[in-house]
């Protein structure tokens, strides 16, 4: 997609310090990191969010992220990572990317980055049931 800030890394029209190229997916530092080596994980194709993503790209996917959350270990001296997406609701490019964040003890970053709340009674299993409706239509 032309107008997409990701796809014209991925085409090699921006410059992005690119960490990890595979056929099907590209990593590369995040501009505005959490901290340095905040790396960003996308697809070649122009997909906006995971369930967008094709099935036959789902493994490679995952296994993808997998090698970068160890190699912020190794490479950068990390204890840890925190690996998330977003879809839609605060994705600030409409383009499926999946972050891995170094991590250490006591780097500042307290958990998620929302608050927290408690189920009522019988909320849990009525929030449950509908999410395996959704499942198995």
């Amino acid at each position: 997609m032309a107008d997409c800030v990701f796809c014209r890394i991925v085409a090699g029209d921006l410059p992005g310090h690119v960490v990890l190229e595979t056929d099907d997916f590209m990593a590369f530092l995040d501009t505005r990191p959490v901290f340095k080596g905040h790396v960003l994980l996308v697809p070649r194709v122009h997909v906006e969010t995971l369930p967008e993503l094709p099935e036959e790209l789902g493994a490679g996917f995952v296994r993808a992220s997998q090698r970068l959350a160890t190699a912020v270990m190794e490479g950068l001296g990390a204890q840890g990572s925190f690996v998330a997406i977003n879809n839609t609701v605060s994705q600030s490019v409409p383009h499926l990317h999946l972050h891995v964040v170094p991590r250490t003890k006591g780097d500042g970053l307290r958990g998620f980055f929302w608050p927290r709340t408690k189920y009522a009674d019988g909320e849990a299993e009525d929030h449950a049931e509908r999410l395996r409706a959704a499942l198995d239509a």
